[in-house]
């Protein structure tokens, strides 16, 4: 099993300040980081409104165990379509490479969507025309804030997961049910803390503080006016005095754990099972937590549209897109998967797969942008660059 950065360590994320007008919904700022009727302005894209001959290849930038020969070989004897791979290791990388104009199709993660999108780089899907984005698709992966604008499909799901608290139980006896563990002056774990590496961990802080100074007013972790971004940055300062380490390669993540080094702190479910240590256990706090979904996106200047349709509709399929989500370590997008046998069941009791109810406790990444996404129209947010900016703080 693979998690795109078990393969190569994740850099820092990219800094990108997007400056963008416009009114969001009242919906945006549930647990689900709202329901895609957010309107903002960006560039006029058109969509396809049919499909024509392949062009005989298909170009994309993936993240690792996406795009893997076991599902390969069968789409290219079936379609004509060679798929030429390009694996990225950060979604800065991604974002890049996509803007070259010589991919189709990128896996985005929901901290390089929106730059996508509002930068033209990528068109609006149309669902019509990929037969198995269709019932089985959960309900929760569609229509979100990070992929879907002006009421407009911008993203195929692929799969997604949360952010868990894990712990060792050697030391950790009691399970946590509070984030406060890792952030509390009076943590009894202080020194062996262990935080992620990169400026969207201020949402991290940001959900924290949603629960425990309600009197700042956030409502979605992603949208932070510059008040809210000091006081979330303030509390990563004072967690600092407190952490072992900060990861950004998930194997020295697992190494930290297993050799005693790290007690608790932010992890994936993936990490915790390739550990292979009895003593871990991991749990979604009572104030929820930070998450990833990713999805396929089409390049506006793609050579290969065809082609690249039906790669997406081809990966949209129960048994492939489950097939990602094993390799990959994450909850795939498609539900009848969960149904095709017992090795499909239990992978999706781990991951959870359809319980909205548990993924509404989830802020899946979002790129952070000026107009607020929470809704409020009387004050401008703080972007990316922003947070990249202030993130260089923390560590000192």
């Amino acid at each position: 099993m693979l998690k795109k950065k078990l393969m190569i360590p994740a850099a820092m994320l990219a800094a990108a300040g997007l400056a963008i007008t416009g009114c969001s919904s009242d919906d945006a700022g549930s647990g689900d980081a709202g329901s895609g009727e957010l309107k903002i302005d960006v560039p006029d894209v058109p969509m396809m409104e049919e499909l024509g001959e392949n062009e005989g290849e298909v170009n994309i930038v993936a993240w690792s165990g996406f795009v893997e020969d076991g599902w390969v070989k069968p789409f290219e004897e079936q379609t004509g379509c060679t798929v030429n791979r390009r694996v990225a290791g950060t979604s800065d990388e991604m974002v890049t490479l996509m803007r070259t104009g010589e991919y189709d199709l990128v896996s985005a993660s929901g901290d390089a969507s929106l730059r996508l999108i509002v930068g033209g780089d990528v068109q609006p899907i149309n669902q019509e025309l990929i037969p198995n984005f269709g019932d089985d698709i959960v309900e929760g992966m569609q229509g979100q804030v990070y992929d879907t604008l002006n009421g407009k499909s911008y993203g195929v799901p692929i799969g997604r997961g949360a952010n868990i608290l894990q712990y060792n139980t050697d030391v950790v006896t009691e399970t946590p049910d509070s984030w406060s563990v890792v952030w509390e002056e009076d943590s009894p774990y202080a020194g062996k803390i262990i935080g992620y590496d990169a400026p969207i961990y201020i949402a991290d802080a940001a959900i924290y503080l949603m629960h425990t100074q309600p009197d700042l007013g956030i409502t979605n972790p992603y949208a932070l006016d510059e008040t809210q971004l000091k006081a979330a940055v303030d509390l990563l300062k004072d967690q600092n005095k407190r952490v072992s380490e900060y990861w950004a390669d998930p194997v020295a993540q697992i190494t930290s754990f297993t050799n005693g080094n790290t007690v608790v702190g932010t992890s994936w479910e993936v990490l915790r099972k390739l550990s292979e240590d009895d003593r871990l256990e991991g749990t979604l706090p009572k104030e929820g937590s930070t998450g990833w979904s990713d999805a396929w996106m089409l390049s506006a200047q793609s050579k290969n549209p065809n082609c690249a349709y039906q790669w997406m509709d081809y990966t949209s399929g129960a048994e492939v897109n489950g097939a990602i989500a094993m390799n990959f370590g994450m909850a795939p997008a498609n539900a009848a998967f969960c149904e095709l046998n017992d090795e499909a069941k239990a992978h999706c009791e781990t991951f959870k797969a359809t319980d909205e109810e548990y993924y509404s406790q989830v802020w899946f990444w979002t790129t952070p942008i000026e107009q607020c996404i929470d809704g409020r129209t009387d004050v401008q947010c703080t972007n990316f660059q922003q947070w990249t900016e202030a993130w260089t703080t923390v560590k000192g």
